[in-house]
């Protein structure tokens, strides 16, 4: 068996191909401008190479580093960060591929699938690698608009946001933050409603609800951890508390 099989890393969909061609297709920051790298085409030739080069460097820093960077199956980048995929049971049976020097990138199945689109984030410094965690909020009561909340996570002077949105009319959001620590060394959880400002109007509506959280790959609702009592939310009132997760 071969340690290498014909997969491709996208970062740039602007300046190289968008369609999956390898068994599996990594789509790192959905393939897309890599954090890190000019966004303006003032900078010249680094704008044009930056982006591309991050693939040199990403595999590179995954020989180099212990830190898995470990990518997941799912049909879109939107589909992903919204927290729609968050195991790798399909297709690959639980075996998330992996970057890097790994046979089959880690995938335990035989054949392989073709044209896997798999996502992952990564911060914009070397060794790039993140751990994936899921951040869910449940409201008590529904609301006729959307619910945006913001959740920030903090460990060792390290911190990461994502946003959750809750559609109206519906109890439930989800998204996937990124962070480079694992997720059993965060200690402490911002949460931020972002209230809709209008010219004529402000929602001062205080929201309730309930917060957890847990590392992805998430097999079962066992690495789950939710804070131990509801959270209320003002508009743009940011609400911290504490995060005890233990380390498997």
């Amino acid at each position: 068996m071969p340690l290498w099989e014909p997969n491709y890393l996208f970062m740039d969909s602007d300046l190289g191909i968008r369609i999956p061609v390898g068994h599996v297709d990594y789509f790192v920051n959905g393939g897309q401008d890599q954090p890190g790298c000019p966004t303006f085409i003032h900078a010249g030739y680094s704008y044009l190479i930056c982006d591309h080069m991050r693939a040199v460097h990403l595999y590179i820093s995954a020989l180099e580093n212990s830190c898995p960077l470990m990518a997941f199956p799912c049909a879109s980048y939107k589909a992903f960060l919204a927290g729609r995929c968050l195991d790798c049971f399909n297709p690959f049976l639980l075996s998330c591929p992996r970057i890097g020097l790994v046979e089959q990138d880690g995938v335990k199945i035989e054949p392989l699938p073709k044209e896997v689109r798999v996502y992952l984030l990564t911060t914009s410094e070397p060794p790039y690698c993140v751990h994936h965690s899921l951040v869910e909020f449940y409201l008590q009561k529904p609301r006729n608009k959307d619910t945006n909340i913001m959740v920030t996570f903090f460990s060792s002077n390290v911190t990461s946001s994502a946003q959750i949105t809750i559609p109206r009319q519906q109890l439930q959001g989800r998204g996937v933050l990124a962070h480079p620590n694992p997720h059993c060394q965060v200690h402490q959880v911002n949460l931020k409603f972002q209230a809709s400002h209008w010219v004529w109007r402000k929602d001062r509506t205080t929201i309730v609800g309930k917060f957890c959280t847990a590392p992805l790959p998430v097999n079962d609702n066992k690495k789950m951890v939710c804070l131990p009592e509801p959270v209320n939310l003002q508009p743009d009132v940011t609400v911290c508390r504490d995060l005890k997760i233990p380390c498997a």
